[in-house]
C-alpha cells in the first residue's frame, strides 16, 4: 500500500460512499513522489478484475505495471511506479469482471494530452500566486450588493493568432486590457475542462480536473487567473455536472459496468445531447463531482461556478416523452438524488469558500433555487433569469409599431424580479443555431438597429439583477458566433460599432459608480415604477434606489419607438436639477444627439407618487438616466 493510499483511511472511505468527500483529488489520480521516486497511481474501479497502468515509460505494456486492489471495500486500485515521471502520458488498462477490456483516461488527471489525443499526462507543477489583495477583498466583489457585470468568453474563438486559438499566456494581457477598458467586473469562461470534441464548446467534458491542454498547462491557467485577479477581475468557470460524453476512453462504462452513469437509459442517457447522465444516487459519484468543484475553486483560485443545465438535473422527464422516464419513489418527476446533490454542492462550496458565488442555469420556475438549504432552497448564490431574457428579446424583435401590443413583455419581469437572486443573461445560446446576432435581430434600418441595441443593453444594465453579456455583443457583431473563427474585431473600425462599445463601457462605469444600480438588485425596495402602462407610446420609466440614507435614486426612462417624445412628465423624488448621466442617443454612441442638454429643473408638482416632477425629452429608440443635482 503506497503513501497516498495509506492516507485514504476509514473516514475517507465513509465520506466517499456517503457522497460527501470533497477532496478525492488528494488521493486518486497520479501523484509524483518527492525526490523523484516515481509516481503513485490510484483509480476507482470496483468491478474490475485487474487494473494496470500503461504509458510512455513501459511501452504501453499492460503486464508491466499492475495495480493492487486496496481490499478495503472502497473499489480503489493503487500502486507506485518508480520509473514513471512527470510529463509522461498514461492510461489505465481495465479488465472488467465480464472480460471487458479497455484503456481509460484517468478521471482525476490534472492534465491531458492535447486533443485529438486522449491520454492523461502526469502533472507536477504549480504557481506562485500574487493575488493576495484580490483574495482578501473577494467577498465584497461577489456580494449581492456589489456591481457585477460578467463577460462570457469562449477561449478558443475570442481572438486568434495565425489562425490558432490563443494560449493562456497570450490571452491574459489582451483580455485584461479589453475588460478593464470596458469596465467588466468578472469573466465567465465557457467550459475549459478537458473535452475531446472542440465543437461541444466544452460542454461534453471528459477531464473534470484538467484545464484543456489546447491552451496550455495547469500552471499557465493559474497564471492567467492570477493576472486577471491582479487587474481586479473575477473569474467564473462554467461547470457541467449534468452529463458527460460517451467516448470509450472516458467515464462511460468505466470498469465494465455503468459506474458513473445510470444503467437504465431512461435515467442514464440524455436524449437531447446524446450523452450519459451521472448517477447522483451513488455516493462515490457525488463525491467525484463535489471534489471537482472544490478543486477548481481551491487550486485555481476561481471566484465562482456557473452550474450548467440545472433544470435537466432536477426533472426526471426533462426532454423525455411519456414512458421514457422513471418516476421517483413518490411517483413524481423530481430527481430527488439531484436535489440532494445540488444542496450538498452548495453547502460544501460555501462552507469551504464563503467568498465565492455559485450560479444556476435553471430555466424553469423551480422555487428557491438561490435560497439557503436551511430554508428548503437549493443553496445557489444566484440564478440566471431566463424568463427576462426570452421576454426581452421577443419584445425588442418586434417592429416598434407593434410594440404597444407587447408592452407587458417588458414589465412582467418585475413581477418576479426579487423571487430569486437573478443574473440577467444575454449568453452564447442567444447568438447561435440560426437565432442571429443581437444586432441582427433588431428591427428597422441600420440606424434603428443600433439604436434598438443600445436601448436593449440599457434596459439590461438598469434593470434589477447582475449582468452577463456574451463576447461580441459589446461591439454589435453582425454575424452569429462561430467557434471556429475569432470575433469580427475589424468592425470596430466603423463608428457605430465603436459607439456600441463605448456605450457598454459607460454603462459599466455608471453601474460601478452609482449605488442605486447595484446595491438593492435583489430587494424590491431598490426599484419603483414611474410609468409602467404607457402602452400607446411604448414609454417606460422607473426609479432605481440605493440603500436607505445613501443618496438619491436615479430616474431611468425609455422611449422604444422611432418618434421622439417631448415634454414627458416624470415624477422625481427630490427637488433640484436633474441631469443626464447617460443618453443612449448621444452623438458619441452613434445617436442623433437628442436629449436634455444641461438638465431639467424640477417643479413642486406631484406626479407618479413623487413630490416633484420634471418634463423631459425622450430620444427615439432611446433611453436616458437622470441624476439629481441638488440646488442650495
Amino acid at each position: 500500500m503506497n503513501a497516498g493510499q495509506r492516507m485514504f483511511g476509514e473516514l475517507d472511505r465513509h465520506l466517499f460512499r456517503e457522497g460527501t468527500h470533497a477532496r478525492l483529488y488528494r488521493h486518486l489520480g497520479a501523484h509524483p513522489v518527492a525526490d523523484g521516486e516515481g509516481v503513485d497511481f490510484a483509480v476507482w474501479a470496483p468491478a474490475a478484475s485487474a487494473v494496470s497502468v500503461v504509458g510512455d515509460w513501459n511501452g504501453w505494456n499492460p503486464q508491466a505495471d499492475p495495480l493492487t486492489s486496496a481490499g478495503d471495500g472502497s473499489g480503489i486500485w493503487h500502486g507506485r511506479i518508480g520509473i514513471a515521471r512527470p510529463g509522461q502520458v498514461y492510461k489505465y488498462r481495465i479488465v472488467g469482471a465480464n472480460g471487458y477490456t479497455v484503456d481509460k483516461a484517468d478521471p482525476f488527471a490534472r492534465l491531458a494530452e492535447r486533443p485529438p489525443a486522449t491520454g492523461s499526462r502526469i502533472w507536477q507543477g504549480g504557481h506562485t500566486w500574487g493575488d493576495g489583495d484580490w483574495m482578501a477583498r473577494r467577498a465584497e466583489r461577489n456580494a449581492l450588493d456589489a456591481p457585477m457585470s460578467v463577460y462570457e468568453l469562449h477561449v478558443g474563438s475570442w481572438r486568434r493568432q495565425d489562425g490558432q486559438p490563443l494560449t493562456w499566456a497570450q490571452l491574459a494581457p489582451r483580455l485584461v486590457e479589453h475588460l478593464t477598458r470596458l469596465g467588466f467586473t468578472h469573466v465567465e469562461l465557457m467550459p475549459i475542462t478537458e473535452h475531446p470534441f472542440y465543437g461541444s464548446w466544452g460542454y461534453q467534458t471528459t477531464g473534470y480536473f484538467a484545464p484543456s491542454a489546447r491552451y496550455g498547462t495547469p500552471a499557465d491557467f493559474m497564471a492567467f487567473v492570477d493576472a486577471l485577479h491582479q487587474a481586479g477581475i473575477g473569474v467564473i468557470l462554467d461547470w457541467v455536472p449534468s452529463h458527460f460524453p460517451t467516448d470509450e476512453f472516458g467515464l462511460q462504462y468505466f470498469d465494465g459496468t455503468h459506474l458513473f452513469e445510470h444503467a437504465d437509459p431512461r435515467q442514464g442517457f440524455h436524449p437531447e445531447w446524446n450523452s450519459s447522465i451521472f448517477n447522483l444516487g451513488r455516493g462515490e459519484v457525488s463525491s467525484f463531482l463535489l471534489s471537482s468543484a472544490l478543486y477548481w475553486l481551491g487550486e485555481y483560485h476561481l471566484d465562482g461556478l456557473r452550474v450548467d443545465a440545472v433544470a435537466s438535473m432536477l426533472y426526471l422527464d426533462y426532454a423525455r416523452k411519456h414512458g421514457e422516464w422513471i418516476p421517483n419513489v413518490h411517483g413524481g418527476r423530481e430527481n430527488l438524488e439531484a436535489i440532494q446533490f445540488l444542496r450538498r454542492l452548495n453547502e460544501a462550496v460555501y462552507r469551504e469558500h464563503p467568498d465565492v458565488v455559485t450560479i444556476a442555469e435553471e430555466s424553469t420556475a423551480w422555487p428557491m433555487v438561490s435560497r439557503p438549504t436551511t430554508m428548503g432552497g437549493l443553496g445557489f448564490g444566484m440564478k440566471w433569469n431566463m424568463g427576462w431574457m426570452h421576454d426581452t428579446l421577443a419584445y425588442f424583435k418586434e417592429d416598434p409599431i407593434h410594440r404597444r401590443w407587447h408592452h407587458h413583455q417588458l414589465t412582467f419581469s418585475l413581477v418576479y424580479a426579487f423571487s430569486e437572486n437573478f443574473v440577467l443573461p444575454l449568453s452564447h445560446d442567444e447568438v447561435v443555431y440560426g437565432k442571429g446576432s443581437l444586432i441582427g435581430r433588431m428591427p428597422g434600418d441600420d440606424w434603428q438597429k443600433f439604436a434598438n441595441l443600445r436601448a436593449l443593453l440599457g434596459w439590461m444594465w438598469t434593470h434589477p439583477g447582475k449582468k452577463l453579456l456574451f463576447m461580441g455583443g459589446e461591439f454589435a457583431q453582425w454575424r452569429e458566433w462561430n467557434h471556429d473563427t475569432e470575433l469580427d474585431w475589424h468592425l470596430l473600425e466603423q463608428p457605430r460599432h465603436r459607439g456600441v462599445e463605448r456605450w457598454v463601457a459607460d454603462l459599466n462605469r455608471l453601474l460601478r459608480e452609482e449605488p442605486s444600480l447595484h446595491e438593492r438588485d435583489v430587494f424590491p425596495d431598490g426599484f419603483q415604477w414611474l410609468l409602467a402602462d404607457h402602452t400607446e407610446h411604448s414609454v417606460f420609466a422607473f426609479l432605481r434606489r440605493p440603500c436607505e440614507g445613501e443618496g438619491t435614486p436615479l430616474v431611468v426612462a425609455f422611449n422604444l419607438t422611432p418618434m421622439p417624445r417631448e415634454r414627458v412628465l416624470l415624477g422625481v423624488p427630490a427637488r433640484g436639477r436633474w441631469t443626464e448621466a447617460l443618453n443612449s442617443d448621444a452623438d458619441v454612441y452613434g445617436g442623433s444627439g437628442l436629449g436634455n442638454p444641461g438638465g431639467v429643473d424640477s417643479r413642486p408638482l406631484p406626479a407618479q407618487g413623487q413630490l416633484h416632477s420634471v418634463r423631459v425629452t425622450l430620444p427615439p429608440l432611446g433611453m436616458i438616466v437622470l441624476r439629481h443635482q441638488p440646488t442650495f
